[in-house]
């Protein structure tokens, strides 16, 4: 089993001039300690299920490029890009950029936005629903055919590329990893069938069923369930304990999961050493499935 670690607040540092410092010290920590992923929120307030909206809050894939020269071999990525924040030919460019300048450590983690507060407040585009998601599906098709080196015009409903050119291309071939954020039944867990190469779920009591819908998505794309890497994001508090984490990591690893990503704390000093004591004990366990 993998272990990653998001990194959610930036509050640990205590002002705005200690914050670059305090984050280059988490990522290399994490990649000192072995683990397999390092990711932040594409957010650009805090969310309310962490904390105050006034916190602060870095945009995302400058940290990550930021956190790309501070090291070596952790992999990096959002959970998740708002797909309707950029427009999908500068979303690919950027992370293709970011998988270039980082040697091939990128991922790029998708989802359709959900913080209309946020959007509305900076002026960001935040249509309904529907528009979100057949906007989350154009990315989608327009990442595909920028990292195949297809040229060809997209006309979509809602973007038109007339030339989706991506020079350089990824170091990662065929392209950085795709990652689908969320656990919609009839939409987002059939995208990540089609689309994705993994996807990311909640660590909760509905976790089981939803890698089932996913896996029955697979069988109706004709696309081995096998092939799709199971993250889930899993709380870390002050209360944890190594042996918790690593039961935790086990029962997910029961269920099939891949790679446990875990949150909370992780802004802390401390926090990546800790976690890399638990990717050491979870090294040798195979998820289900593998």
């Amino acid at each position: 089993m993998r272990i990653g670690i998001q990194i959610p607040r930036f509050t640990s540092a205590g002002s705005p001039e200690h914050i670059g410092p305090a984050f280059a010290r988490t990522a290399r920590e994490a990649d000192q300690a072995g683990l397999a992923s390092l990711w932040v929120m594409d957010h650009l307030w805090q969310i309310e299920m962490v904390g105050a909206t006034e916190e602060p809050m870095l945009e995302g894939y400058s940290a990550l490029s930021y956190a790309a020269g501070v090291t070596e071999n952790i992999t990096l990525g959002t959970l998740v890009t708002g797909a309707v924040y950029r427009h999908p030919g500068m979303l690919v460019k950027g992370v293709t950029t970011l998988d270039v300048l980082s040697g091939g450590r990128a991922w790029l983690g998708i989802g359709a936005a959900w913080f209309e507060g946020e959007a509305r407040g900076l002026g960001l585009p935040f249509p309904p629903t529907a528009e979100r998601f057949e906007r989350l599906e154009e990315t989608l098709q327009i990442a595909h055919r920028m990292w195949s080196g297809d040229e060809s015009p997209y006309h979509g409903r809602h973007y038109r590329l007339e030339r989706p050119l991506n020079s350089p291309a990824s170091v990662q071939r065929p392209h950085p990893p795709i990652l689908i954020g969320g656990g919609g039944e009839k939409k987002t867990l059939r995208y990540v069938a089609e689309y994705g190469d993994a996807c990311n779920l909640f660590d909760g009591p509905d976790l089981e069923r939803k890698l089932d819908v996913l896996r029955e998505h697979c069988a109706d794309k004709g696309r081995a369930y096998e092939e799709i890497e199971k993250t889930a994001l899993t709380l870390v508090d002050r209360d944890s304990s190594v042996d918790r984490v690593v039961d935790a990591c086990g029962r997910l690893a029961e269920l099939g999961v891949d790679h446990a990503i875990c949150t909370g704390l992780t802004d802390e000093q401390g926090a990546a050493a800790f976690l890399g004591r638990v990717a050491e004990q979870t090294a040798d366990i195979t998820p289900v499935g593998r």
